[in-house]
């Protein structure tokens, strides 16, 4: 006598695309909390940085890192040359740099938290700095002199709606610009925009905005 083997019915079948169906739509969602999640991070601390600058200048009137009075007010900071000007780059790693003394006189006066003088990192494992137009007293992408706050390893998906919430969405103008990176954590100096960010999946962009 021949054996009977049974098979999954069309029920069974459906059941268990339905299920797996749902668990991929969960892990989609998922991934989208996550960005979502990040890019408000990302534009926390564009928004974070800058109060703090203000505040700072409030109270000191000086540019924390450029303040020539550090030295006098906290024991054990190094002041700046009070120029006007920040010397050095945002992804400086020299504490002589003034880009450097920026955060260690910004933690000292309490503005934003932790000690030293390290640059803080973004949600995406990119360094957070600052430093005046391309570092050496010239324009820096595209024409920017003024000081400002660059974020960098932006994923494509985050760099486009951190740069469209806060400013045009366009990398070559406003206040926000962006450079394509083709290295982690890389120099903006000489750097020339794009004219529109390509969204594919694997870009990667240092986001930088003006204060």
């Amino acid at each position: 006598m021949k054996s009977m083997q049974k098979g999954f019915t069309l029920v069974e079948i459906a059941i268990v695309l339905v299920i797996i169906g749902l668990l991929l739509g969960g892990i989609l969602k998922g991934q989208e909390m996550i960005t979502q999640a990040k890019i408000k991070n990302v534009i926390g601390d564009f928004s974070g940085i800058s109060a703090a600058y203000h505040g700072y200048q409030d109270r000191y009137r000086a540019i924390p890192g450029d303040d020539r009075n550090a030295a006098t007010r906290w024991t054990g900071a190094v002041a700046g040359d009070g120029d006007g000007q920040l010397g050095g780059l945002y992804n400086s790693t020299s504490s002589n740099d003034e880009s450097r003394k920026w955060w260690d006189h910004l933690r000292r006066a309490g503005f934003i938290s932790g000690t030293g003088d390290l640059q803080p990192f973004n949600a995406a494992s990119g360094l957070i700095g600052v430093q005046t137009g391309d570092g050496a007293g010239a324009p820096a992408l595209g024409g920017v002199t003024a000081l400002i706050i660059c974020s960098a390893n932006l994923p494509d998906k985050i760099a486009i709606a951190a740069d469209t919430q806060m400013d045009d969405g366009l990398p070559n103008a406003g206040t926000v610009r962006g450079m394509l990176q083709t290295t982690v954590n890389p120099s903006i100096a000489g750097a020339t925009p794009p004219a529109n960010y390509a969204e594919n999946g694997t870009n990667t962009y240092t986001v930088c905005r003006s204060l």
